[in-house]
């Protein structure tokens, strides 16, 4: 390859990675209309889908091609558009759903407190905190609205990765499984209708475990399921051998982290067993995903994604011992731990 054409593909690759927030921002209303699904049944023109989503036709157009060119979509002749291997991902009932996490993502709270990376850089702080003054979780729960499009994409993630989670890790040795910070339940009634012989805990907070009854209803667990609402800060439900937290630790910086790591501590037995369910970062060079939602920990919460050994750490100073991890799927590892030999923290 020539030294002309190394420095064109640098320019075109490096032009789409500054342009990257575009295309984000244009998943994200393809996403709010519906579009995926409007495809589901089959190919369709941009002015039958401007009809059914409620859009401006000739300007839908321009966001579907756009998004063709990008390989969300395909246009076809005259104006038809189906959907490819990526926008199969947006559809409601994809079993690797992206569409609640694009709904989302492009939220203007969200995108705004990107804007204000370089603060977070140059001093270490939350820029979410530094913009609107309060936590991002504070935020959503005086925004209701914000927060059902929140917990709505956290279910569509956690569905995602069910199966995933499932195959990486026996539950069929457990008797009882604690969800913590278990969402609407989705991830638990996975386990549950996984394992016939399980009994549940869902536990979170009152304003989130809201719809959880419907999700555990809906997979026919229910009867098999307690739903309790609390702060994991304070405690949580004891009687559990297996304790489950998916995407829960990385959301809090390390002091935070290890309060929440003691909390589940003080609640288990000496032969129960702790698994995270997390983003790992990998080595240098290697892992884009993870290590952009590492910045997305700091810009949105003042949190971290960690490796192997930052989560082992932690762990260790919460009266955890780590016996390894195991990759689910493509984005997360499950991480088990035991209580260790030390005196209950």
């Amino acid at each position: 390859m020539t030294a002309e054409a190394i420095t064109t593909n640098a320019f075109s690759d490096l032009t789409r990675l500054i342009n990257g927030y575009q295309i984000s921002q244009a998943i994200h209303v393809a996403a709010r209309l519906g579009i995926a699904d409007h495809l589901s049944q089959g190919p369709l023109s941009s002015n039958e889908l401007a009809r059914l989503s409620g859009s401006h036709p000739r300007t839908l157009y321009r966001l579907l091609r756009a998004l063709a060119s990008a390989g969300v979509f395909h246009e076809a002749e005259n104006r038809t558009f189906s959907l490819t291997a990526m926008g199969e991902c947006l559809r409601s009932d994809s079993p690797t759903p992206l569409d609640g996490w694009a709904a989302y993502v492009g939220r203007p709270y969200a995108w705004q407190a990107w804007a204000h990376l370089e603060h977070s850089v140059r001093t270490g702080e939350n820029a979410f905190r530094h913009l609107n003054g309060q936590s991002a979780w504070e935020y959503r729960s005086a925004h209701p609205d914000e927060n059902a499009i929140f917990n709505r994409a956290m279910t569509a993630n956690s569905r995602g990765a069910i199966e995933a989670i499932i195959a990486a890790c026996d539950f069929s040795r457990f008797r009882h499984v604690a969800d913590i910070g278990g969402g609407e339940g989705q991830l638990l009634a996975g386990i549950l209708s996984a394992n016939k012989g399980l009994r549940g805990t869902l536990f979170d907070q009152p304003h989130v475990v809201g719809k959880a009854a419907e999700v555990l209803n809906s997979h026919g667990v229910a009867d098999r399921c307690d739903i309790v609402a609390g702060s994991f800060f304070e405690t949580v439900p004891g009687g559990a051998d297996a304790y489950v937290m998916r995407a829960i630790i990385h959301d809090w910086d390390d002091k935070e982290a290890i309060s929440i790591l003691k909390t589940c501590r003080r609640a288990m037995t000496d032969d129960a067993r702790l698994l995270l369910v997390e983003r790992v970062v990998e080595p240098p060079n290697e892992g884009l995903i993870s290590k952009l939602s590492d910045l997305n920990m700091l810009v949105m919460l003042g949190a971290l994604e960690r490796t192997y050994d930052e989560y082992s750490a932690l762990c260790r100073t919460a009266g955890f011992e780590t016996r390894g991890t195991t990759r689910a799927g493509s984005l997360y590892q499950v991480i088990e731990a035991v209580p260790s030999k030390a005196e209950r923290v």
